[in-house]
């Protein structure tokens, strides 16, 4: 799709708030340097809006913004739609009053603010030298991308407007066009090549017909979503012939803030698009799916990887170029297959980065350490629940005591595990809550899980079987009727669903589990803070025995002493194993001597059971936490 262009075309690509702030976006990002490529004399720029929005509010209270969905859309909601300003201002009170950094600004006070800054933004776009204007939307960023949309179309009418992002994918866009006609083009699916094809009609105005072709993968107001040709996916094949993300246009803006405004960013990199887990598995009724409740894929068909190679060389470009060493890998979940060299290739570059990346709670103890010897600090682990038979439902993949097993090798290796304990799952049984709070109870050792409340993403397994689910009456959230008028939430089919179900039931069912995780971060804090040093549960091998330290919290310290076979047996235990397993291995062993140990284990907190499976909690002091 190589072009040229004697009058050079003005195209901007614009990330609106509420992206992390301290993050440039990788979607305009490798948007830029793809048309870049293709079109070498186009004149592309990408504004990280949302940066300029966070210099100017304080990033405090950005952050506190940004993080919860209904904190963030009734700001541009209500500078969009004055007669709901009043009720965006209701529902933001509501959901502000759980948050300390938002909750003492009034509402009005921050609109007003929100809005003198986005007048700022885009007086300081030369929209007259542009032909296209891209937005690229996702959680969180509905409200923020129509608000500009209508604002640049107010100003320079003749613009060309293209929308996309995970929050338009799928959408019908008919409805779209009706409430915002000034939209041009709705994408769906990835830009890269449907944006291109659009600036191939658009680069030569001496060739351009009188109205643009169909695209695939493009809407226009001339076409329909029933015509599967253009409206299917057009995405790239493979990713190797994709270019690093460009983001140089954040760096310059980052250079631009005052001093005291300025930070190390946290630069992200892409290794693959899809998620592998969806491709290999099967939901409950056969159909290919991941994740019960993810939507995280509605914009991708199929997964594709950049491979391990070209990668590596990402990161190392990035972090060169602009001289960072902390990287977030994007992928939805890094694949085996890519982990397994990735960060072999990255280890053996000596360099000292701060790498964090999301996996899948299976991922071996042999490949976590690579991962930390690479520099991975971080990860977000696909655990969601303590309970087999929940994450079967979940379509997991993976078991309760896989979950702390994983948890037990991050705390061992010094890798901070940022992962979610989904509550209130459709369907959840008593039994499942009950099974969670017995693990937990082995889980104290570890960092803790951070809760989060089960919510219907539309494009989700839940939200496409619901019945296999209990779930019914499947429509937009009602949140939505603060911010929008009736008629457009009643055409759009928006990104946060609601349903009838079992909702009351599983908030009752659940909270005893969120109170045991309070009491388990309180535990988990408090005992790091104490003068002891070394981790909650830890051990020192002595050869032939074993001293293993257990502190309490509020309690003294216990220390216990296990010889020889039981040393043994303990140590093999460091991943999950079957009795089978055990007993094949210590033949000498009789079962009853066998159980009556890993019985007397796990009455110690020692090691975890389920079934007939049996971990070791305790992990080597000589490793650092």
């Amino acid at each position: 799709m190589k072009s040229e262009s004697p009058d050079p075309l003005g195209v901007a690509l614009i990330s609106p708030p509420w992206p992390l702030y301290n993050r440039p976006s990788i979607q305009i990002a490798t948007l830029k340097a793809y048309l870049e490529t293709c079109f070498p004399r186009l004149q592309v720029k990408a504004y990280h809006a949302y940066l300029e929005v966070a210099a100017s509010i304080g990033y405090p209270l950005y952050q506190g913004l940004s993080e919860r969905t209904w904190l963030a859309e009734p700001i541009y909601a209500a500078l969009m739609f004055p007669e709901k300003k009043e009720a965006a201002g209701r529902l933001f009170k509501r959901h502000a009053s759980e948050n300390a950094r938002v909750k003492k600004i009034p509402f009005s006070q921050i609109v007003e603010r929100i809005q003198k800054i986005t007048e700022k933004i885009l007086d300081g776009i030369s929209l007259e030298s542009l032909h296209v204007v891209g937005l690229s939307a996702c959680l969180c960023q509905l409200s923020a991308s129509l608000y500009f949309i209508r604002q640049i179309k107010k100003r320079r009418p003749q613009i060309k407007i293209v929308l996309g992002g995970s929050s338009f994918s799928g959408l019908s866009g008919e409805a779209l066009f009706q409430f915002f006609p000034e939209i041009d083009f709705l994408v769906n699916g990835e830009g890269e090549r449907p944006l291109g094809r659009i600036l191939e009609y658009l680069i030569d105005p001496k060739k351009m017909p009188p109205r643009i072709p169909s695209v695939r993968g493009v809407l226009s107001k001339a076409t329909s979503t029933k015509d599967e040709e253009v409206f299917g996916f057009d995405q790239l094949p493979d990713l190797k012939d994709l270019p690093p993300p460009d983001y140089d246009d954040y760096f310059a803006l980052l250079k631009g803030l005052p001093v005291t405004r300025r930070f190390f960013p946290i630069l992200p990199v892409e290794g693959s698009r899809g998620c592998w887990w969806h491709r290999q598995t099967k939901g409950p009724r056969g159909g290919r799916r991941g994740c019960a409740f993810c939507n995280l894929n509605l914009q991708w068909r199929g997964y594709r990887s950049k491979g391990s190679r070209q990668a590596a060389r990402e990161v190392d470009h990035l972090s060169e170029k602009h001289r960072i060493l902390s990287l977030a890998f994007t992928d939805n979940i890094l694949s085996p297959g890519l982990s397994k060299t990735l960060f072999e290739t990255l280890a053996s570059r000596g360099k000292e980065y701060h790498l964090f990346c999301e996996i899948r709670p299976d991922t071996p103890k042999g490949v976590l350490e690579r991962m930390e010897r690479a520099g991975v600090r971080e990860v977000q682990i696909g655990i969601e629940a303590l309970s087999t038979p929940l994450l079967r439902k979940m379509n997991k993949g993976t078991t309760a005591l896989k979950n702390l097993e994983i948890m037990k090798h991050c705390e061992a290796l010094g890798i901070t595990s940022l992962s979610n304990l989904i509550l209130y799952f459709p369907s959840s049984k008593q039994a499942d809550v009950e099974e969670t709070l017995r693990l937990l109870e082995f889980a104290l050792p570890f960092r803790p899980l951070r809760t989060v409340g089960f919510w219907l993403g539309r494009g989700s397994p839940v939200w496409e079987d619901p019945g296999a689910f209990g779930v019914s009456g499947i429509k937009n959230h009602p949140n939505y009727g603060y911010l929008f008028p009736k008629a457009m939430t009643k055409a759009l089919p928006l990104m946060i669903q609601t349903y009838r179900g079992d909702r009351t039931h599983q908030r009752r069912l659940w909270r005893p589990v969120k109170e045991r995780v309070i009491k388990w971060k309180k535990d988990y804090e408090h005992l790091r803070r104490k003068a002891e040093k070394g981790p909650i549960l830890s051990f020192l091998d002595g050869g032939s025995f074993l001293m293993i330290q257990q502190r309490r919290p509020h309690a003294p310290t216990l220390t216990h002493r296990l010889e020889g076979t039981s040393r043994s047996i303990y140590l093999y235990c460091d991943t999950v194993r079957s009795l089978q397993e055990i007993f094949s291995r210590f033949k000498g062993v009789s079962k009853e001597q066998g159980l009556s140990f890993l019985k007397m284990m796990v009455q110690k907190r020692l090691m975890a059971e389920e079934g007939d499976s049996y971990l070791s909690l305790a992990i080597p002091r000589r490793i650092r936490t």
